[in-house]
């Protein structure tokens, strides 16, 4: 036997004060009577059991004293020497992927099942046994060290969180190897539901114990959400979605569509045994917002039990509309397409400006100009020389024999079958590029780049022809406003829970975080606000934990509020939308092949330390002792 604090029998001076206070004798307060006859008689009874009572005086004295031995040994925390030979190191894995989220029936989360299990494995520790704990993520995280404080272990474990993330488990076992490094009588519990990539790679190590919990559930969620831009409309959109339905049977659900919060559009599913559903929508909004998809089912205890990868979400900016000045003497079908675009502020003039503003486009229709303005500008049957070109007369019944269908200029646009009774020809004097050409080479659209803007120029006479008649010619006119104002760019993709992902900053974002020190705040959907520090003209984000939206912004102008707080941050804020997208999180069946592995927690049997029993042994012999005194056999 061994004791780990021996300095506590240094309290075994207490007898000392104890045996002093026991031989104190009360003083008896004189009292005058007329007669003592009758205490006489009981004084004559009790003189017989005189030997009785010090025995009992005697038993209270050795009661007390073997109550604050008991004491004493409790504090000394005596261990036998074979728990000093059994030294135990035990890591525990945790998963804290999405799917440990699931609902299993009426017995809680996955994640509460496990946790529940780990306190079973922190309560049979013996008293030199250590153990730490892993979390697995996207990332591995040690929660708290190797430690044999039980109660350390168990207020980390309350504090385990799980998240919306994948899971990287495989990455937590090595961590827990490292750990252990080479210590013998160790032991890896990788706790987890199963849904993992590798499962049965991993479940199959011999260095560890893989324990599952949870019930295998069928399953409905969505594994992709993108958007972007609509190439046939300026101001559509279109929705890449992908439902999958994990189950052996089939199921019903709906889907629904909402733009900032308002119902768009309903969409019934019947999803087969298995069946991957991929589809594109296409939707129409000139104000973006939030775009939200949720699935609906009306079997939501059977076949719908994870909820995270029930709705996922999608940035949609708003598409400004674009001031355009068209100068003409009158042509009906170019003003009507302009005036049919909801993305163009019209303005129709005879007379041409001076200057082009930096956020409008000139259309200028057979205006006889010398020079071009600076700026962006759109040349329909130009009718005068300028800078960058010289005319050579008119060309009749050109047939387009070439044009370039990798331009975004000329991007779902056919021109060889469209009839062009005339034309002009064109000598480009300046630097250029041509989109379209005729079989003899006659150039019929073209692009001049400029420092202060491009300039498209069509040398198609629009008063004759079908041209204007044909559906390619709004399209033409709606890529070139996108074009000349550089608003091409396709929609920001949602990023997927875990991932780790670059965004590139411009200059007023680079202004605004070096205000800050080169620090711009990031906050998740649940409102928590996190700083992050800019690297030149990008940020790093990542691994998101949570999905949902995700807004970067400028932090607030001072410094003293807590990193969790969430004041009101002023100046441009840039949303980030962010879903689970992940198959084998959503799949929340338990994979065949890891069902031979071994599922068996360490022996969860310990008994409690030596000192606990002396307590529990002192307790006893104090309530015995009070028993016994109130029965007046102890005084």
């Amino acid at each position: 036997m061994t004791f780990t604090n021996p300095i506590a029998f240094f309290a075994a001076i207490l007898v000392i004060p104890v045996v002093v206070l026991y031989l104190l004798r009360t003083r008896l307060r004189r009292v005058p009577v007329s007669t003592v006859m009758f205490w006489q008689q009981v004084f004559e009874e009790k003189q017989s059991q005189l030997s009785w009572h010090r025995l009992r005086n005697l038993l209270s004295l050795l009661t007390q004293l073997l109550f604050l031995t008991l004491v004493i040994l409790a504090l000394a925390d005596p261990v036998s020497e074979a728990d000093l030979r059994q030294h135990r190191r035990i890591i525990a894995v945790l998963d804290v992927s999405a799917s440990m989220q699931a609902a299993d029936r009426n017995k809680g989360s996955r994640i509460d099942l496990a946790k529940q299990r780990i306190r079973q494995l922190i309560d049979s520790m013996k008293p030199q046994d250590e153990m730490a704990l892993i979390t697995a993520g996207s990332r591995a995280q040690v929660i708290c060290g190797l430690t044999s404080h039980q109660r350390t272990l168990a207020r980390r474990l309350d504090s385990v969180v799980v998240t919306d993330e994948t899971t990287g488990l495989r990455e937590a076992v090595d961590v827990a190897r490292r750990l252990l490094a080479d210590h013998a009588d160790t032991e890896i519990v990788v706790l987890t539901d199963g849904c993992v990539k590798d499962a049965a790679d991993i479940a199959a190590a011999h260095d560890l114990v893989w324990f599952e919990v949870g019930t295998p559930s069928p399953n409905i969620g969505i594994t992709l959400f993108q958007a972007r831009s609509n190439p046939q409309d300026p101001t559509g959109y279109q929705v890449l979605l992908e439902v999958r339905n994990f189950s052996d049977a089939a199921a019903e659900c709906s889907l629904d569509f909402k733009l900032n919060n308002q119902l768009q559009d309903v969409i019934p599913l019947r999803l087969a045994a298995e069946e991957t559903l991929t589809q594109v929508f296409e939707k129409t909004s000139l104000s973006g917002g939030v775009l939200t998809a949720t699935l609906v089912s009306e079997q939501r205890g059977t076949s719908n039990s994870l909820a995270v990868d029930d709705t996922a979400v999608a940035i949609l900016p708003p598409r400004p509309r674009i001031p355009v000045t068209l100068v003409t003497d009158g042509q009906w079908f170019l003003q009507r397409a302009l005036e049919a675009n909801p993305m163009v502020d019209l303005t129709v003039t005879d007379s041409a400006p001076d200057a082009v503003p930096s956020n409008a486009i000139l259309i200028l229709h057979r205006r006889p100009l010398n020079r071009i303005p600076p700026g962006r500008v759109l040349v329909v049957q130009p009718a005068a020389n300028t800078q960058l070109w010289n005319l050579q007369g008119p060309v009749q019944d050109p047939l387009v024999g070439w044009q370039d269908d990798n331009s975004d200029l000329l991007r779902n646009v056919r021109l060889d079958n469209v009839l062009m009774p005339e034309a002009v020809a064109i000598q480009p004097v300046a630097e250029h590029q041509k989109l379209v050409e005729s079989v003899a080479g006659v150039p019929l659209y073209l692009e001049f780049p400029r420092d202060s803007g491009s300039v498209l120029v069509l040398p198609v006479s629009l008063d004759q022809g079908d041209l204007p008649l044909r559906t390619a010619f709004p399209i033409m006119l709606s890529n070139a406003l996108t074009y000349l104002t550089g608003s091409q760019e396709d929609l920001p993709a949602a990023l997927s829970s875990g991932e780790v992902a670059t965004l590139s900053l411009n200059d007023d974002w680079q202004t605004l975080a070096a205000r800050h020190g080169g620090r711009l705040a990031l906050t998740a959907p649940d409102g928590q606000m996190h700083q992050l520090t800019t690297s030149g003209a990008e940020v790093r984000l990542g691994p998101l934990p949570m999905c949902g939206l995700w807004t970067l912004s400028a932090l607030p102008e001072t410094d003293s509020q807590p990193e969790s707080a969430t004041p009101e941050v002023a100046g441009p804020v840039r949303q980030i939308a962010c879903n689970l997208s992940s198959p084998a999180e959503s799949d929340l069946r338990r994979p065949a092949e890891i069902e031979a592995a071994r599922t068996t927690l360490p022996d969860s049997s310990g008994r409690h330390p030596i000192w606990f029993y002396v307590v529990l042994a002192a307790l006893v012999l104090l309530t015995a002792e009070w028993f016994l005194f109130q029965r007046r056999w102890l005084c």
